[in-house]
């Protein structure tokens, strides 16, 4: 892999991995329109890590309020109602579904699930999804009255995006906008939701470049690039979606999800893409 080509994809995965669109699928939409070697399920995850490192300098008052408090409230009974330990335990228990139903697919999920076809209509159908969770929701609730049943949820939501195309941030925002949250705090705790799926999931398949049981095209020159781009681009785009949601819709992503959806399934017919 090229400088150039580990600059393009950390840029991609910084601006995608926190808006709507799907990170997965555009690192495999990028290198298959520029002609470039598919980058692999690997060195997604690896560099998902430099969008995680964005997430957490953002955060990092809100995750350590609630990590503090959520460790503190196990040995003291009267913080286990606050805000901050309940969220601790929602982002536990949110995490779960990811973490089994991407051990257990594991296989299918670096082989098949990174189709084209699939990626443009999983692009389409979920983008559909976004718009009709935006207009059908209540968006009367903030992220203070979150219950364990909206953690389930929107847990389950999350492992949707083992799919390329459907969107991590994209089914995670869509669960809380139908459980009827503020678009800027189904956006929020989806952001803080991200920190410990695909802090693990870029540990685990680091792990596996490392022991040998997995491999990328890209060297560790390329795999560094790549994540610094994606660190820059993935703390840009939190910042600008956050402030984009307190006064926009969410539409605009599904008419670029629609349009991008169907020009990946029609160049992939026609044989322009592979």
């Amino acid at each position: 892999m090229s400088i150039l080509e580990a600059i393009v994809l950390g840029i991609t995965q910084g601006l995608s991995e926190f808006l709507p669109i799907s990170s997965s699928g555009h690192l495999r939409i990028v290198p298959a329109v520029a002609g470039w070697d598919d980058p692999g399920a690997a060195f997604t995850a690896v560099i998902q890590l430099g969008t995680m490192a964005a997430v957490l300098i953002y955060f990092r008052r809100e995750l350590w309020a609630v990590a503090r408090t959520w460790l503190a409230s196990l040995r003291r009974p009267e913080l286990r109602r606050t805000v901050d330990a309940r969220l601790g335990w929602y982002l536990i228990i949110a995490t779960v579904p990811i973490a089994i139903f991407g051990k257990l697919f594991e296989h299918p999920i670096e082989t098949g699930a990174r189709d084209l076809y699939l990626i443009g209509a999983m692009l389409m159908v979920f983008g559909v999804v976004l718009y009709v969770s935006d207009r059908v929701g209540t968006q009367e609730r903030d992220v203070e009255s979150m219950s364990t049943r909206d953690g389930v949820a929107i847990g389950l939501a999350q492992s949707l995006a083992l799919i390329p195309g459907v969107s991590r941030s994209g089914a995670t925002i869509s669960a809380g906008l139908f459980l009827g949250l503020e678009r800027e705090a189904a956006a929020r705790f989806s952001f803080l939701l991200s920190v410990p799926a695909v802090v693990l999931s870029g540990l685990y398949e680091f792990s596996k470049i490392v022991r040998g049981t997995e491999s990328t095209d890209a060297g560790t020159g390329a795999l560094i690039v790549a994540t610094v781009m994606a660190f820059v681009f993935g703390y840009a785009s939190i910042a600008f979606l956050l402030r984009y949601l307190a006064t926009h819709t969410v539409t605009v992503f599904t008419v670029y999800r629609l349009v991008v959806g169907a020009a990946v399934i029609a160049l992939t017919a026609s044989g322009a893409i592979s």
